[in-house]
């Protein structure tokens, strides 16, 4: 079933329940076809959406949807050679920016019949090295992405989500798509407040939360929260980052959640796997997803078959970039992980942010579990810097008010290995982070290399 259909469906099934704050799913086909009919593209003509997390941003993208055309929403945070760059390589026949009228003309038809593996949505990874990839989604491996978000999640009939992951990453996209399957509200909020967020939990209602880890630190961190009634929110999902031990008991104690799971996975692979119980494992991966098949390699290294239902078929005018990914049918995650004792995963850094310190393989999120349960540490990064003697020198970058002496005393009374602590910190006022709430360890890494 190709998304437009969908939508249709979902319109049908559900006409009386909202849609969006005030605008039911009997208003909202309407609405989508006006839109539609005035976008002026063909089938497969890519339409780039240069926009925040308004409601006229979701109408677009089901418009797109209608018509049959490939939607390329794009980050309004880019410099203008970025988003001329990603412009360009998406070929788009129409570009719509923040303070474009929407566009309005008669009822489409809708593209009904077009293809559910043709191409319905172009979404363009971080570019965190070098330029940034086109990943093309279609109308099949979408779908299937907002169905297991819905079962995996728990989300039930009339769902409420808070709409602010961007809707240029893969989880904004995918929490739209799987509330239309459930009947659900989409409440958009157009760019990260949390004073606003927690406004919008208690007069929404809202009843599940799918944030990047760093968004909940912010929510259970605010001085309003005692002020809010946060009591209708019954599920809790997390992806993009890792969440330290120390934040999954927190977010469990200010919402109480029913359900709270881990969902990790990438924009090529929706999902890898799902942690399904935070409150008995904080931080961990997980099973497979319903749609995965996953392995480790001898390095330790994640690997997911592209068999999924959920999954891309190569960038979009990359083969250096397919060949680099794709082995043999599996996909490189760029991850490494080890399972326990009960065949769970559990991430330990990316391939890029090993610290090899003295000969002794170091990962960093180990080290920033331990450091984040300090109640002076707000936020921390844990990256390697070059040392001539160890090779890199395990360097803590810190947001918080505990010095470096109660952090090692802190270390030196944790299960931590001693060779693992922190040889070195550095305090910052606040840690750069990508639009989907990542730690760019990147940066941190080429701010330390321009200080030496």
């Amino acid at each position: 079933m190709n998304l437009a259909r969908s939508l249709l469906v979902a319109c049908e099934r559900h006409s009386e329940l909202e849609a969006f704050p005030e605008l039911s799913y009997g208003e909202l086909l309407p609405r989508v076809r006006r839109i539609a009919g005035g976008l002026d593209v063909e089938p497969g003509d890519r339409l780039a959406l240069v926009l925040d997390n308004r409601l006229e941003t979701a109408l677009l993208y089901w418009a797109a949807q209608w018509c049959g055309a490939v939607a390329v929403p794009l980050s309004w945070r880019l410099s203008e050679e970025e988003l001329a760059y990603c412009l360009d390589d998406c070929g788009a026949r129409v570009v719509i920016r923040a303070g474009d009228a929407l566009p309005g003309g008669h009822e489409h038809p809708g593209a009904l019949d077009r293809d559910e593996r043709e191409v319905s949505l172009l979404l363009y990874t971080s570019g965190t090295t070098g330029r940034a990839k086109g990943v093309p989604r279609s109308h099949a491996a979408d779908r299937a992405g907002a169905l297991s978000q819905a079962l995996q999640h728990g989300y039930g009939f009339g769902e409420r989500t808070l709409g602010v992951m961007p809707l240029y990453h893969t989880m904004g996209i995918h929490s739209l798509l799987a509330i239309h399957l459930v009947g659900g509200c989409f409440v958009p909020l157009a760019r990260w407040d949390a004073g606003e967020a927690l406004r919008l939990i208690e007069t929404e209602r809202i009843t599940s939360l799918y944030l990047a880890p760093t968004l909940f630190h912010d929510l259970v961190q605010h001085p309003e929260l005692a002020e809010r009634d946060v009591s209708s929110v019954r599920a809790l999902g997390y992806a993009g980052a890792a969440m330290t031990s120390t934040l999954v008991r927190r977010c469990a104690a200010v919402f109480e959640p029913e359900v709270f799971v881990n969902h990790y996975g990438s924009t090529e692979i929706y999902t890898f796997t799902i942690g399904r119980d935070q409150l008995a494992k904080p931080g961990c991966a997980g099973r497979p997803g319903l749609s995965t098949t996953l392995r480790l390699s001898d390095a330790g290294e994640v690997l997911v078959h592209l068999s999924s239902d959920e999954a891309f078929a190569g960038y979009w005018n990359r083969p250096d970039a397919d060949a680099k990914a794709i082995r043999d049918g599996w996909y490189a995650t760029g991850d490494t992980g080890h399972l326990d004792e009960d065949g769970d995963l559990w991430l330990d850094g990316r391939v890029d942010d090993m610290i090899v310190s003295g000969g002794e393989n170091v990962h960093p999120l180990e080290i920033e579990d331990v450091l984040a349960a300090h109640p002076g540490v707000e936020e921390v990064a844990v990256i390697g810097v070059t040392d001539e003697r160890w090779g890199q020198r395990v360097t803590a970058v810190v947001v918080g008010t505990a010095s470096a002496e109660e952090l090692d005393a802190h270390c030196l009374a944790s299960t931590l290995a001693r060779f693992k602590r922190p040889r070195e910190y550095r305090y910052l006022d606040a840690l750069p982070k990508s639009p989907s709430g990542k730690i760019l360890r990147r940066i941190l890494r080429d701010e330390t290399r321009a200080e030496a």
